[in-house]
């Protein structure tokens, strides 16, 4: 060793090569590793009090893109599961974010806040969605960041759905059903963040049957579910975009790339001996972002004002990117949609004011039993009294 040291110690550079070769290997890990992070979100805009719903913001892309959010002057709501491990985050977001900001020396002016969301159960996701709607008069953004992948094969939730099927696709889009006519009501126009994968341009999908939940349904591995459950998010962007059309309301979908340091991973089997972790560890932290870098794409969504107008898009790397020929399939967007909504039916009573063929009407949410649905939907009808009313007048 002492050997080795003294040959760098005495090289002369423009005699040995060991200088070139050593700054070419440096230069190129750099230059790959800045490659690699990927866009930072190309705008610092303040968001001043606006109400943002970040789910899975515990940790990860979700915690980060909280944390900045917060420090744009939003006020923050981290939906998770964790409860003790929110609450936690909350604390610490509002800590550093005191300490950052110049003269402030109190945590009371960072309105960062957990609430309970199990996305494993539809119940849970009504529970969360009336607690919102009766705590904030609105909402203006809502970023559906949450997700499993490698859950357990052939895992079913407490409603009987394909685990990754329900966590990253179904409750999703059940919160954003329940939490549109608040959304609505945002003057800076709502803003809906679905986060979808690369891996959505491996999923294997049937036309006749999008959400493989039929009698003869192929059961997917646990990568292919995850796979599947994240094109299924952006075809159903895609469409919810089109019956939004008109409306200030824009909905769309974006990938944080390959993210290192989730959790993700930890149920992967590649990850789960020690000598595999060590082995993968440097060409992880060379090939795959932080989690800070793969917020910044979900950053942009939520705060340019540039996008107001922009819905029903893909974005990679904070742009416009192209997905899966599958991805585009505005027919197969449509089949997904529809079915979706009957699968939810037998637990949400989801319904529809118009024909969708018109594709000019969102989802309306129907009474049940509960007071929750009702004041819901007294809340849906409000605006079709009054513009009935208006057309009563002119006639």
């Amino acid at each position: 060793m002492d050997k080795l040291f003294s040959l760098f110690e005495n090289a002369d550079p423009f005699k040995t090569w060991w200088p070139a070769i050593a700054a070419v290997v440096f230069g190129a890990i750099i230059m790959v590793r800045t490659l690699m992070s990927g866009q930072r979100c190309p705008n610092d805009n303040q968001i001043r009090d606006q109400i943002v719903i970040v789910t899975g913001a515990n940790s990860g892309v979700g915690l980060e893109t909280a944390k900045a959010l917060a420090a744009r002057g939003g006020r923050i709501v981290l939906a998770c599961r964790n409860m003790a491990a929110g609450e936690r985050m909350a604390r610490v977001i509002k800590r550093e974010l005191t300490c950052q900001r110049i003269g402030a020396d109190a945590e009371g002016e960072f309105f960062v806040e957990a609430r309970y969301l199990d996305l494993r159960s539809f119940e849970s996701v009504h529970r969360f969605a009336r607690r919102i709607t009766g705590e904030f008069e609105r909402i203006d953004v809502l970023i559906n960041n949450a997700g499993i992948i490698f859950g357990s094969l052939g895992g079913r939730t407490v409603d009987g759905y394909e685990e990754h099927l329900q966590v990253n696709y179904l409750s999703h889009f059940l919160l954003t059903q329940l939490l549109l006519p608040h959304l609505r009501r945002s003057p800076s126009g709502g803003r809906v963040i679905n986060v979808t994968a690369h891996a959505h341009a491996a999923a294997k999908i049937d036309f006749d049957d999008p959400l493989n939940v039929g009698t003869w349904s192929v059961k997917f591995h646990a990568r292919d579910a995850f796979a599947h459950s994240k094109l299924a998010v952006m075809l159903a962007t895609r469409w919810l975009a089109r019956q939004l059309k008109g409306t200030p309301l824009t909905v769309n979908c974006c990938t944080p790339g390959l993210v290192r340091s989730t959790g993700h991973l930890r149920n992967s089997p590649l990850m789960s001996a020690i000598s595999v972790k060590l082995m993968t560890f440097p060409w992880m932290w060379l090939f795959m972002k932080n989690p800070f870098e793969g917020a910044q794409c979900a950053i942009r969504l939520a705060t340019d004002p540039k996008l107001k107008n922009v819905s029903g898009e893909y974005f990679n790397d904070c742009e416009i990117a192209q997905s899966s020929l599958h991805g585009r399939d505005i027919a197969l967007a449509k089949k997904l949609y529809m079915q979706t909504i009957k699968e939810l039916e037998k637990v949400t009573k989801l319904t529809i004011d118009k024909d969708i063929e018109g594709e000019t009407s969102p989802l309306a949410i129907t009474a049940d039993s509960t007071e929750e649905s009702h004041h819901r939907k007294l809340a849906l009808e409000a605006p079709k009294k009054k513009h009935q009313g208006k057309q009563k007048q002119k006639n």
